[in-house]
């Protein structure tokens, strides 16, 4: 494989920027120092550039198999490399949905073939689906998804026993879409009898709301901690559920973890007035705090 050395770099790394050489062996990078004289086949003079590390995108959703209309592995991997993300973990909701190992191995057949960044994919599970997903090599996959609010076909996943026996015989990170579905249903009842074909998206917020976000994190949380399952709860949005992870241990000693959207931060539900359904495409929100109220991925609404 060839060897790449690149001199004269501005480096930015572990929070500093500093002059140094690169040296990248089998696609490794091998020694960065202030002078290398190692031989290579590629040598890049950087002198006035940065050299910054790639981005490492944990949830991604591209549309290959099924709705290559709108994108695949190739066109969204070359978006990602463009930006700055070098790896990129995909998320299982294509079509159809990556719930078998035979649909899992033929995405990762089209990203060894196609993608232009390191990849992954994560497992689907649905209601019954377990022993299929419990077959899968932990090493092969970056995790497990639920959804445990509405997804694209099949793949809710709501049922008590079924999330029991995931989290407690899962060998690799369990990652959550949490909303708890019978919260939204029973919203989405209520706000459909007050508004009928009234009911736009500015009700979204309305339908899935914080309690819905809250009651799902929660039993997720609750789950992993009985059964010492490692756990990363996607998109949380509500102050609420911030209570429920521990601020004091250490990252690296943490086996329940969550994020949020930096693109969150932009907008709130008020902003339907002028952005319409524009709003569910961007999915921001305002930071809590601000006089203003806090929208999730599927603009839950908060008091702040």
């Amino acid at each position: 494989m060839t060897s790449i050395l690149i001199r004269n770099a501005r480096v930015v790394n572990r929070g500093a920027i500093k002059e140094a050489d690169i040296l990248i062996k089998k696609g490794r990078i091998a020694k960065i120092a202030g002078a290398i004289t190692a031989d290579a086949d590629i040598a890049i003079d950087a002198t006035g550039h940065y050299v910054i590390p790639g981005i490492i995108d944990d949830q991604v959703h591209f549309r290959e198999p099924g709705l290559t209309h709108k994108a695949t592995i190739a066109t969204e991997s070359r978006a990602a490399v463009a930006g700055g993300v070098t790896s990129f973990m995909e998320m299982p909701n294509v079509n159809p949905p990556s719930v078998t190992g035979e649909l899992l191995e033929a995405k990762y057949s089209i990203g060894a073939r196609d993608s232009l960044a390191n990849y992954s994919f994560y497992m689907g599970t649905t209601n019954d689906n377990l022993e299929e997903v419990l077959r899968i090599d932990p090493k092969r996959i970056c995790g497990i998804k639920i959804f445990m609010g509405s997804s694209t076909g099949n793949m809710l996943v709501d049922d008590e026993k079924t999330l029991e026996r995931l989290f407690a015989n899962a060998a690799t990170l369990i990652a959550t879409h949490c909303e708890d579905e019978m919260t939204v249903r029973r919203n989405l009842e209520r706000y459909k009898a007050m508004y009928g074909e009234q009911l736009t998206a500015a009700h979204h917020p309305l339908i899935r709301n914080e309690a819905a976000c809250y009651v799902s994190s929660s039993l997720a949380v609750a789950l992993a901690k009985k059964h010492g399952t490692r756990l990363h709860i996607l998109h949380i949005s509500t102050r609420d559920e911030l209570e429920l992870f521990d601020p004091v241990t250490p990252l690296s000693e943490k086996k329940i973890t969550a994020e949020v959207c930096v693109h969150h931060l932009r907008f709130c539900s008020d902003d339907y007035a002028e952005l319409g359904n524009k709003i569910s495409a961007t999915r921001p929100s305002r930071m809590p705090g601000t006089g203003t109220r806090f929208c999730r991925p599927c603009l839950t609404v908060i008091s702040t």
